[in-house]
């Protein structure tokens, strides 16, 4: 090329780049108003309009960019026609992203934005920018948004969920204080009244998942609620959380609409603790919660990266008030309208058409709601040392782990300490039927008589070691429900001891030995042996075999207690060893209602021996007391030999193991 020709190229070339630069200086960038409202509109299906002035810097990779007064509507479908409104826009955009047809902001300034949030039932969502709003990926990515004086709404008419926000920016009170976010929202979630408030830092970095967003917050949902301060990181997706966490409401169980997860009915809480978040796990550790009268620390992890969530932790009861666990096992409700893994408005219904329930008895009758079992899998294991209880309830000790798995729910081990011994075994659940199929195997051991009915005066001075086995299985909603539909066994042994004489003497009626121990003072007397065995039969307990033996005397026993009519039928027949100068020899009757029980003789008898003394006494005044007069059979009753045999193997009862087993002639 001549030196000419490279002369003029080059003026050529320069002369362009000054008309380019003219055209950049003197260009009107609202010329392109109208082609992008109209490829927005065409891409979308949806208009947005551009009222005011737009700017643009350009550069490169990004260019910077400010629009005023800008409106975009809503889809066909969504409850208002504008999805925000904006009276300006600052920010940056990336041009080699838009390049490849991908909206990216890496910063955004929004002067009093109104924006609107709507999902639809069908799983749209008027954020998304394709024409259906289904397309994760058609929607603008922001990096760092920075809000002033904005209101943003959010409606799921689905989940029962609608929120207005009102946000601004607060600035330090001096030049080097950093400005924040404030806000405050009202609505409802889940159906239930929703106040929120709080602030966080002054740039929402909504793509960011190394710079964690400080939040302080507080909220209330319905009676339940929050404050935290920590730290959020990728508010969008919540990669990370660092919380310290307060929370306390009515009952665990209506935290159900907020985390997803069926918790126990339980009193009033309050909760302190961490909360952290990583990845697919929320861990809350080093908690202390009261519930009720009660405190417990411990640590709980839920993984999100299983079939159903994974709940595992432990609960360590630093004080356990056996009352704050009334609503768990269905004795009382627990006051809140959202119920976990027991309680109900309803009343527990027959579970056999041939079985009339007491509705008006004692026994748990608030139905467990199986509908939320299958919310989520657990492993926590629960113990308590300190146990405050009714001083009818000599429970000294708790330790059990609860596993649910696939609506299964188990207590396994479940183990007490009981009256100087302990009450140990399993407990199984099956939520996948309805009604519930229920299991429960558990063993009695070295329990001390004594300290079993602390507030029975006549067993203080009573000694003897109660061992046993139950072995039912049953089906139903409620505890009342399983009880009465329970098939099994129940055998309890005391073998040898000590019991008081005064409350023998009552048994038996020995009026005289009565009034002597009155005034001298209740004694002991050996007990050689003590059984009873019931079969059970749909929710009927059988006696098989009552026996109390002592050196007095020997009480036999029969009937039946009928647990769905909550009802005792029981006769005990006294038999006296020794020879009574007063003594009205009658069958005890046991009557009623486990809430009304009613003790009475045997009327006819008793009449038949006052007839008896009384023309005896016309003739002489000593014998009168001749009737009265219990000598006894004479011989011992050989209660170890009833248990003897029935193990001998010509006894049908050793082919049911659970009758008497060889740890409870321990």
């Amino acid at each position: 090329m001549s030196h000419r020709s490279l002369k003029w190229s080059m003026s050529a070339l320069a002369a362009i780049l000054m008309i380019i630069a003219a055209v950049l200086v003197f260009f009107d960038w609202n010329w392109l108003r109208h082609p992008i409202e109209h490829l927005v509109t065409e891409k979308t299906g949806r208009t947005l309009t551009i009222k005011g002035n737009i700017h643009v810097k350009l550069g490169w990779p990004l260019a910077q960019i400010q629009v005023s007064d800008v409106t975009f509507a809503n889809p066909a479908w969504a409850s208002q026609p504008l999805m925000f409104t904006l009276k300006r826009l600052d920010g940056s955009i990336s041009l080699s992203q838009l390049l490849e047809r991908h909206i990216w902001l890496p910063t955004v300034r929004l002067e009093q934005p109104q924006v609107f949030l709507e999902k639809n039932p069908d799983g749209r969502k008027n954020w998304l920018l394709d024409r259906h709003q289904q397309d994760e990926n058609s929607q603008a990515k922001i990096g760092n948004l920075l809000l002033d004086n904005g209101q943003i709404s959010y409606l799921d008419p689905l989940h029962h969920t609608q929120i207005q926000a009102h946000l601004y920016t607060r600035h330090g009170q001096s030049d080097n204080a950093p400005a924040s976010i404030v806000f405050a929202a009202t609505g409802q979630w889940m159906n239930l009244p929703l106040i929120a408030s709080g602030s966080g830092g002054s740039v929402l970095a909504l793509d960011d998942e190394a710079t964690p967003y400080p939040l302080d917050i507080d909220v209330s949902v319905a009676r339940t609620h929050l404050h935290a301060t920590g730290t959020v990181t990728s508010l969008p997706r919540i990669s990370a959380v660092n919380l310290s966490f307060n929370l306390n409401g009515p009952s665990l169980d209506q935290l159900y609409p907020l985390i997803g997860i069926a918790l126990p009915s339980t009193p009033a809480y309050v909760t302190h603790g961490h909360l952290l978040h990583h990845a697919q796990q929320w861990r809350y550790e080093k908690f202390i919660v009261h519930i009720g009268k009660s405190e417990a620390t411990g640590n709980l992890q839920v993984d999100h990266g299983k079939q159903r969530p994974f709940l595992q932790g432990d609960f360590n009861f630093q004080q356990l008030n056996l009352a704050d666990l009334g609503a768990l096992i269905g004795t009382k409700k627990s006051g809140s309208s959202a119920h976990g893994f027991s309680g109900s408005e309803q009343p527990a219904t027959p579970i056999q058409s041939g079985t009339k329930l007491n509705q008006h008895g004692v026994l748990p009758k608030i139905p467990f709601r199986i509908q939320r079992w299958n919310s989520v899998d657990a492993d926590v294991t629960v113990q308590a040392e300190n146990i405050q209880r009714a001083r009818a309830l000599p429970i000294t000790k708790l330790l059990t782990r609860i596993q649910m798995h696939d609506s299964i729910l188990s207590l396994n081990p479940l183990n007490f300490g009981v009256a100087g011994g302990t009450l140990a075994g399993k407990i199984t659940l099956n939520g996948q039927n309805d009604p519930i199929h229920a299991q429960a195997q558990v063993h009695v051991r070295k329990v001390f008589l004594n300290q079993l009915f602390p507030t029975i005066k006549l067993t203080h001075s009573s000694v003897g070691q109660i061992n046993g086995d139950f072995d039912l299985s049953a089906e139903g909603n409620a505890i009342n429900q399983m009880l009465a539909s329970a098939n099994g066994k129940v055998v309890l042994v005391i073998d040898s001891g000590e019991i008081s004489k005064l409350m023998l003497e009552t048994i038996a009626l020995h009026l005289w030995e009565i009034f002597e121990l009155e005034l001298t003072g209740d004694k002991l007397v050996k007990l050689n042996c003590a059984v009873a065995d019931f079969d059970v039969n749909n929710g009927v307990l059988q006696t098989q075999t009552m026996i109390l033996d002592t050196r007095i005397t020997t009480i036999t026993g029969s009937g039946d207690i009928n647990m769905a009519q909550e009802t005792l039928h029981l006769d005990l027949q006294p038999h006296t060893k020794i020879i009574s100068p007063l003594a009205l020899r009658s069958p005890i009757y046991i009557r009623g209602t486990f809430s009304n029980p009613k003790i009475t003789l045997d009327k006819t008898k008793l009449v038949v021996r006052s007839a008896g003394a009384l023309a005896l006494g016309a003739i002489n005044p000593f014998l009168a007391i001749l009737p009265l007069i219990d000598a006894g059979p004479g011989e011992n009753s050989q209660c170890g030999k009833l248990i003897e045999q029935a193990w001998r193997p010509d006894n049908p009862a050793t082919r049911n193991p659970s009758r008497i087993t060889p740890t409870t002639r321990h």
